[in-house]
């Protein structure tokens, strides 16, 4: 990534992906005929939140703001807003967190794009704290696009993702971008809300600077009804489940969804 301001290289990078990742589909309304070939279990769930009889979108952006950050169990804590965009043509996300850090603000920029992924973190606007990338970023962050497919329902009919059930409230997803295979298992509730996210492909840098694969998932609670007639979750956690117990490290709540529409 080019060492620009970060909040100025994203603001770029939106405005392009926007025109590049235009999805144009024959059909632009979810029917029950487009879902049918999906897990019942993933079609009670399109159901229940309401997306059958809405447009199908090409991108989603979500904001959270004043999340519980923490970078590792004995850094620092932050409180951060953070801005994000997946876009549905190919797997792409990019986002963005805004902070301070003892007064001096902190930037950083998760991104997965073309099938490379990184995070970067910038303090002070120009000095760089971390620039993270490589093989096992490029599987996390297409897994953590995986992790949220749920939330922009276009992207589980495409044909870079499958599914296989596993019993009446779980489904076992698989994505695949640039020869790069990621997956991990969704459960839902009884109300068919997807409640967690669990896969064994995202790794952590250890102390010494090498990646170490560690159980990772993502939960969502609190879904709410919004005046799209759609329900989404207003919670969202992002946990290692170390062997010596859960981490949460992102602990965050939903404050705006929305979407732009294939054409």
């Amino acid at each position: 990534m080019k060492n620009l301001l970060i909040k100025k290289q994203f603001q770029k990078d939106i405005s392009r992906l926007m025109t590049e990742n235009q999805l144009s589909v024959e059909n632009k309304i979810f029917t029950d005929k487009d879902c049918s070939h999906l897990p019942a279990v993933v079609q009670r769930y399109l159901e229940t939140c309401g997306y059958i009889g809405t447009p199908k979108m090409s991108y989603l952006k979500m904001k959270y703001h004043n999340v519980d950050f923490l970078q590792g169990k004995n850094g620092p804590a932050l409180k951060i807003d953070y801005t994000q965009y997946n876009f549905v043509k190919d797997p792409c996300r990019m986002a963005l967190i805004d902070s301070s850090m003892f007064g001096i603000p902190f930037e950083g920029y998760d991104y997965y794009q073309n099938g490379t992924g990184g995070m970067k973190g910038v303090i002070a606007k120009v000095i760089t704290l971390f620039d993270q990338t490589g093989p096992d970023m490029d599987k996390a962050c297409l897994v953590t696009f995986l992790a949220e497919c749920m939330f922009a329902p276009s992207v589980l009919l495409q044909n870079y993702i499958t599914f296989e059930e596993i019993s009446d409230y779980q489904v076992r997803a698989v994505i695949s971008r640039e020869g790069q295979t990621a997956g991990g298992i969704f459960t839902f509730n009884e109300r068919y809300e997807m409640i967690s996210f669990t896969t064994n492909d995202r790794a952590a840098r250890k102390k010494d600077g090498s990646m170490e694969y560690i159980p990772w998932s993502a939960r969502c609670s609190d879904y709410q009804l919004h005046e799209n007639g759609i329900r989404y979750p207003t919670t969202f956690q992002a946990v290692w489940n170390d062997s010596d117990g859960d981490f949460v490290y992102f602990d965050g709540t939903i404050s705006s969804v929305s979407y732009g529409y294939a054409e």
